[in-house]
């Protein structure tokens, strides 16, 4: 699979919000994830914690009221992506965030993922 493949795969999921699937086929056993360092997990190390940073995220949400993910911007071996999105969380608060995330792949996997908010 080439770099745009995987980016467009990914991005196809992120627009569907299935993560699961996504981390499930297109991610390395040993990926790393990267988040600021005020965040929740500021880096997870293997796919086991990527799903599990995943499931906690998705489990704070009560309702989604909108959101969007860029097309890929590719560059070598990383390709990077605008996401926002605006939801309400289990205790009731309502946010919006814009991120940047930047993946990092190799032999056709995400190996590397870094998200800046």
């Amino acid at each position: 699979m080439t770099i745009q493949e995987l980016a467009d795969k990914l991005v196809a999921y992120c627009r569907n919000n299935d993560f699961s699937r996504a981390h499930n086929e297109l991610y390395a056993a040993d990926v790393v994830s990267i988040e600021p360092s005020y965040a929740q997990s500021p880096e997870v190390k293997g796919i086991e914690a990527v799903r599990e940073k995943s499931k906690m995220f998705m489990s704070s949400i009560k309702e989604w009221h909108g959101g969007h993910v860029s097309d890929p911007m590719v560059a070598g071996n990383h390709f990077s992506v605008v996401m926002s999105m605006d939801i309400t969380t289990q205790d009731g608060q309502r946010f919006k965030m814009e991120e940047i995330a930047v993946y990092e792949a190799k032999d056709g996997k995400v190996v590397k993922e870094q998200f800046f908010f």
